[in-house]
């Protein structure tokens, strides 16, 4: 190819051909960043500081730095409460840290843009590459460890175990996980839902080839929340980048999810009590005690299913509740519930509907998770006032105005949406957005494995949702057996988003789609515990089979098998 060709890149963009300058001596060659060519005239393995010199004008390396064993990372709690990530404690190992940005330009009303990344490359590599995936929406380039994406875990993280571990902003620098902003930008819009993936693995696998002189044995995606979402998208729009996926909580609806979210805080709004000026205050819909009357309420009536009382609801296809059951008869008490209350809770969990009855988001499945605080962050929030601080309310708006719309309306006030006439305006975003393609023969075909796990008390994600779309993704891959050599789906009772909630949130997916793709072993069970139950370990099992009793010792995994409901 003559240099200054136009060629067409692996994310859909036309490009110009990428060549390899090399900084340091000026000179100029095509390097083909593909998983198996290393240039000889880069003399073999690069060190660490000279992956400096890998520099592009679509490519810009700002930092290549050797990194001695047990430096701490970083510590970012803003990022971890969007994502639900658990943050690395352990001291990390030698390493060299590249970061860069491919693609910088303007975008739309003078605004910089690039996919920004980092790539953290241990001396003691294990031959294994790990794309972790982000949070809320982006813009900010996490620290790139691997960690397990369940707040409860203690499994090491994957750059702790031997992994090269790459992370990305999606292509947009945002003020924090919430910045919307970048939805005024075409190609920002378009990097965030999906681009940024083939771009960001792609750069890395050649970038970890220059470092190490061979290219990974195996390549693995995992993240929850959005991450989840990107790891679906992974499988559906680059199914030849991974062998193994771990989608967490996924947002495979997302722009559906949003507006059920808005759903939801109206409904919330429509019971709480307004302040001296006539303002709700959202936070006070139902205090923890309403909810714990709620969660307590749900243990009575589906606890026992799984053939054990013991303060979590296994048997999550049984389990059915009524909050009309808590009506007070008269004056609201602390045994019972209001009447608008009680709509409240009955409008929020049938999902958002249209005027004619048409779902536009999916129900909720009755869990005691929902008197978590997690729950409560995102439904309800704890602010005293009249402005709300619950994320459905603070996330989501800003995002449905610039990014879901089309075209972003940045004055749209999102607690205003109407069902009837606005949900259409996100059609185009979700065309792009979200992975709800159920075509998975490419990704199947070459031995790729997807484990996916979902709290059933997440407040964000429906689990009825995902629920819904994992059947119909087996009756497009075979029927349910055959799909299910290839995919797994694990719920977890009482979890909330990403962890969290009366729930056995500390497993290690990582483990099991390792041990899947490059040992066979298809998990039958993932073994689970937790702070929240201290000493009892569950497994954890692959839908539509449950955790259900067979006798023994109450609070040891061994005492349960996993059975169809």
């Amino acid at each position: 190819m003559l240099r200054g060709a136009t060629r067409r890149s692996g994310t859909g963009r036309v490009g110009r051909f990428r060549p390899v300058v090399l900084g340091l001596t000026g000179l100029s060659l095509p390097l083909l960043f593909s998983p198996v060519f290393l240039s000889p005239a880069l003399g073999g393995p690069l060190a660490c500081g000279d992956l400096a010199r890998l520099v592009r004008p679509d490519l810009r390396i700002t930092r290549a730095e050797a990194i001695p064993a047990g430096t701490l990372p970083a510590d970012n709690p803003g990022r971890a409460a969007l994502t639900g990530a658990a943050r690395a404690k352990a001291a990390l190992p030698a390493h060299c840290l590249v970061e860069g940005i491919i693609d910088p330009r303007v975008g739309a009303g003078g605004v910089e843009y690039g996919i920004g990344f980092q790539l953290r490359l241990p001396e003691a590599w294990n031959g294994r590459f790990l794309f972790q995936g982000g949070g809320g929406l982006d813009g900010v380039v996490g620290e790139a460890l691997g960690a397990i994406p369940v707040s409860g875990a203690t499994a090491p993280p994957a750059l702790l175990r031997g992994y090269a571990v790459a992370s990305t902003d999606s292509g947009h620098r945002g003020r924090d996980n919430a910045d919307a902003s970048f939805g005024l930008d075409q190609q920002a819009r378009i990097d965030f839902a999906y681009g940024a993936v083939g771009t960001v693995a792609r750069e890395a696998k050649g970038l970890i080839a220059a470092r190490y002189g061979r290219a990974p044995a195996h390549a693995y995606f995992m993240g929850c929340s959005n991450g989840g979402r990107s790891a679906l998208m992974a499988a559906t729009r680059f199914p030849a980048a991974f062998d193994g996926i771990v989608a967490g909580a996924p947002a495979f609806r997302l722009t559906r999810a949003a507006l059920g979210q808005v759903w939801d805080t109206q409904a919330f709004l429509s019971a709480a009590p307004k302040d001296q000026e006539g303002r709700p205050v959202l936070a006070e819909a139902l205090s923890e005690a309403d909810l714990a009357l709620v969660a307590g309420a749900v243990l009575k009536t589906c606890d026992a299913a799984d053939g054990l009382m013991d303060g979590a609801v296994e048997a999550v296809a049984s389990c059915r509740f009524d909050p009309a059951s808590l009506a007070c008869p008269g004056d609201k008490g602390a045994a019972c519930l209001s009447r608008p209350q009680v709509e409240a809770l009955r409008r929020s969990f049938g999902g958002a509907h249209d005027s004619q009855g048409r779902p536009v988001y999916a129900s909720w499945p009755w869990d005691p998770g929902l008197a978590a605080p997690g729950w409560r962050a995102w439904k309800l929030g704890t602010s005293k006032t009249a402005v709300p601080n619950a994320r459905n309310a603070t996330l989501g708006p800003a995002a449905i105005a610039n990014y879901f719309l089309t075209p972003p309306d940045p004055g749209f006030d999102a607690l205003r949406f109407d069902f009837d006439r606005d949900t259409p305006r996100i059609a185009e975003t979700a065309t792009i957005n979200d992975p709800t393609g159920t075509f998975l023969s490419t990704f199947t075909a070459r031995g790729g494995r997807l484990l996916v796990y979902q709290g059933v008390a997440d407040p964000v994600f429906s689990a009825r949702d995902l629920v819904g779309h994992w059947q119909e993704l087996a009756r497009h891959n075979g029927g349910a057996p055959a799909f299910s050599e290839r995919a797994r789906l694990f719920l977890v009772p009482g979890m909330t988003h990403c962890g969290g909630g009366p729930a056995l949130d500390d497993f290690d997916p990582l483990s099991a789609i390792e041990a899947w793709v490059e040992g066979g072993r298809a998990p039958d069970r993932m073994l689970a515990r937790g702070t929240a139950f201290p000493g009892r370990t569950r497994p954890l099992c692959p839908f539509p089979r449950e955790a259900r009793y067979q006798g023994g010792e109450a609070d040891e995994a061994e005492s349960f098998s996993c059975k169809a409901p």
